[in-house]
Parts: structure tokens; C-alpha cells; sequence
């Protein structure tokens, strides 16, 4: 036990210094992305920056509540906070108000969240309070089931409020499970499978399948000489071509009933297939003009032309990156993600150096989730990856992420300064 008392006690002062960092910067991005030479004020409550200056300091708020509570109510009420959060989830199917082709948000007066934010959050907490029960084993067929039942219910009711680039943030948990004991293999179908349904979009299905038949007849010539595994490489080989075939030819049907039109066609401006540069394509060409025009330094604070004679659509929310790109520059976008990933190498640090396995699972999720949303926000705003809408964290404007990020790193670093104590 520690034998000093006190919220601030023990707590990882280079993470919250780091956490500071990045607020302010995001803050900073905001105003510079929407200035208006008629709002000058930085305070000012009725443009977006200042509505987040009001979301910074109630997230502070929320940190004192965090560091206030025991260490045992996270634990103790993981499950409690799942369901609450698979209700709203819910909820917001039926009452959710629709906002830019998704209900996925619930007003009340002239406040608004967006529940599927929090529920990567009450995800985590579940997930790690499930993984850390006695007698759990990753590598049982039932502990496999139920964990990732516990990551792809929320996720599947993400997808039905129309919101599919948030659902597909859950499919970074998976990497936690692979760190406690999944089989590699699993991953390694993963990727094929992503891998088949890219390429089955951009070349005829029936070269696809020649070339894994051909594959497959040359690796059956190759083992042919060991007679004991002869047959069962056979039928593997025959199955795998088999399924690979179900789909290549199941991607049609996945493509045009599982998304949305805007979105077929954002994935086929990506793969080229389609060339839309004043349509889907006209946001990611913009962003790509700005973060180029930066050069290696940056137009400096406020000078964006593409970012003040707003260029680029949503450039305050999920291409906040672009503000980064044109006015900092080069050196400045390293800077920014430098220091990002050296939060991801603090979390994962403080995870490992755990008693608890409880904690130990719960940052690693963290970890999970914040690089999901980096590499994919930041692929969006540079082409390489398809425009999805998620946050850009503890830059893009909105009280829903910034809170849910905020949670989601101070629940870690107030389980880290309890970490000499056994509690799961």
C-alpha cells in the first residue's frame, strides 16, 4: 500500500505533461484552422474554439473525478458501465438524431454526445475485467467467443447507426488479445482476408481465383514427396482455395449492402478505380495541397491560405491535420506525431510495469485505440488511407472524443499510481 495519500500522489507526471502538450496544440489547431479576422479572440464562445477551450476545462473536471475515485470502482463496475453503454447505444437507434448520413448522436437541449465514442471506453474496462478473471485462458475456443463478443457488439451497433468508420476502431482491440496469448495465425488470415477483399475490388475475380488455384497445385507439387501429411495438405490446400473463392465473390455483396454509397465510392478514389477529384475525392485532394504547401517549416501560426479561405472541408474536425501540415510544416507535423507516439511508448510502459493484469489489458486497449485513430487520421488527410470520419485525438473539435480520450488515459494513470497494490 502507499504510504502517502493524496489524488496527485504516485501519478505519471511525464504522460499528463505529455497529455497537456497535446491539448494545448489541438486547442491552438482549432483556432488557427477556423480563423476569422472578425472573431480574433481565442475566448471567443461562440466559435468552435472557444466551445472547445469550454470541453478542455470540463475534461479537467473529469480528471480530478477520475483521480478522486477508488482504483476498485473501475474494476467493479466494468461490466455495469458495458451495459449502460450498449443501452445507449440502443437508444440512440431509436431516438438518436441524424448528423452528416449517421445516428449515432443524442441531444438533450443544446447538448449533444456521441455515445459510440464512450463505449470504446467501456469496451476496454470490460474487456480487461474479463481477460483478468481467474481461470481465464485466450488460447480456450469459449474465452475467444466471449472476448471478442465483448468487442463486436458495440461495434455491430456502431455499423447500424450508419457510422462504419467508428465500428471498425473496435477492430484494433484485437491486437490486446494478440498480446495475451491469440495465435498469430488468426491475424495473419485477418490481413489475407483484407488483403482479398482490396484486391478483388480492383482486378477480375476470375484472375484471383487462377492465380490461388495455381498457388495452390504448386504447393501441393512441393509437399508431394511426404506421404504421412500428403492428404491432409490436400484438403487444406483445396479448402483454402475453396473459402478464398466464397470471398472473392461474397465482396460485391459486402460492398454495395454493407456501405454506404459515399463511402464505395471514398475506398474506390483510394484504390483508383474511380477519379472524382470535385466530389468524393475533393477533401483528401485539398488536404494533400495544404500539408504540400507547408513545405518543411510551415507557413507559419494563422498564415494558412488553403486553411483561413477554408479549402478543405471539416478542417476543425477529422482534417485538423492539414491545419498542422500548412502552417507548421514538415518539422512541425513531427513534432506533433513525435509526440504521440512517444504517449503510445509511455502507455505501453505503464501497462508493463503492472501487478495487475487488469491494468496491463486495459492500457494496452488504450494504446490500441489511440493508434488506431492516429494512423487512420492522419492516413486520411494524406490519401493512403480510405476517409472514414474518426477523430483526429485531443486535436479535432468536439467534446465526445476529447472526453473519451481524456477517460480513457487518466482511468490508466490512476490504476498506474495504485500499480504496487494487487487488485484486479
Amino acid at each position: 500500500m502507499r504510504s502517502r495519500s493524496g489524488i496527485f500522489i504516485d501519478i505519471d507526471r511525464v504522460a499528463v505533461l505529455t497529455y497537456l502538450l497535446l491539448v494545448i496544440f489541438g486547442w491552438l489547431s482549432i483556432y488557427a484552422s477556423v480563423y476569422d479576422e472578425n472573431h480574433q479572440s481565442i475566448f471567443d464562445f461562440s466559435q468552435s474554439y472557444g466551445k472547445q477551450f469550454i470541453w478542455i476545462i470540463t475534461s479537467f473536471i473529469l480528471i480530478g473525478i477520475i483521480l478522486v475515485l477508488d482504483t476498485k470502482f473501475y474494476t467493479s463496475f466494468s461490466y455495469l458501465i458495458y451495459f449502460l453503454t450498449i443501452l445507449s447505444l440502443i437508444t440512440v437507434l431509436i431516438l438518436g438524431r441524424d448528423i452528416a448520413g449517421s445516428r449515432s448522436w443524442i441531444e438533450m437541449g443544446s447538448f449533444r454526445f456521441q455515445p459510440s465514442e464512450f463505449a470504446k471506453l467501456a469496451t476496454c474496462l470490460a474487456l480487461a475485467k474479463y481477460l483478468s478473471t481467474l481461470n481465464i485462458n485466450i488460447k480456450e475456443l469459449r474465452t475467444k467467443a466471449i472476448a471478442i463478443s465483448i468487442i463486436a457488439v458495440p461495434a455491430l451497433l456502431t455499423v447500424l447507426q450508419g457510422d462504419a468508420g467508428s465500428a471498425l476502431v473496435y477492430g484494433a482491440l484485437v491486437l490486446v488479445l494478440y498480446r495475451f496469448g491469440l495465435s498469430g495465425n488468426i491475424l495473419i488470415i485477418g490481413l489475407y482476408l483484407a488483403f482479398l477483399f482490396i484486391l478483388s475490388l480492383m482486378i477480375s475475380k476470375f484472375l484471383i481465383i487462377g492465380i490461388l488455384s495455381g498457388f495452390a497445385v504448386l504447393f501441393v507439387y512441393i509437399i508431394r514427396h511426404n506421404k504421412k501429411y500428403f492428404k491432409r495438405n490436400v484438403i487444406i490446400a483445396l479448402v483454402s482455395v475453396v473459402l478464398s473463392s466464397c470471398v472473392v465473390y461474397g465482396v460485391d455483396f459486402v460492398f454495395n449492402n454493407a456501405l454506404k454509397e459515399h463511402q464505395q465510392v471514398r475506398i474506390n478514389v483510394l484504390l483508383g478505380i474511380e477519379d472524382d477529384p470535385l466530389g468524393a475525392g475533393y477533401n483528401v485532394n485539398q488536404s494533400k495541397i495544404a500539408i504540400g504547401s507547408g513545405g518543411f517549416w510551415g507557413k507559419g501560426f494563422l498564415q494558412g491560405t488553403q486553411t483561413k479561405y477554408d479549402f478543405v472541408p471539416e478542417q476543425s474536425t477529422d482534417f485538423i491535420f492539414c491545419t498542422i501540415g500548412e502552417e507548421q510544416g514538415f518539422f512541425g507535423s513531427v513534432i506533433v506525431i513525435g509526440l504521440f507516439v512517444f504517449l503510445l511508448m509511455r502507455i505501453i510502459y505503464l501497462a508493463e510495469r503492472q501487478r495487475s493484469k487488469f491494468t496491463v489489458i486495459y492500457g494496452y486497449g488504450v494504446a490500441s485505440i489511440m493508434f488506431f485513430h492516429l494512423v487512420i487520421n492522419i492516413g486520411m488527410t494524406i490519401g493512403i488511407a480510405p476517409v472514414i470520419g474518426i477523430p483526429f485525438p485531443f486535436f479535432s473539435y468536439g467534446g465526445s472524443s476529447l472526453w473519451t480520450f481524456t477517460i480513457l488515459l487518466f482511468i490508466l494513470i490512476k490504476l498506474d499510481s495504485f500499480r504496487l497494490q494487487e487488485f484486479r
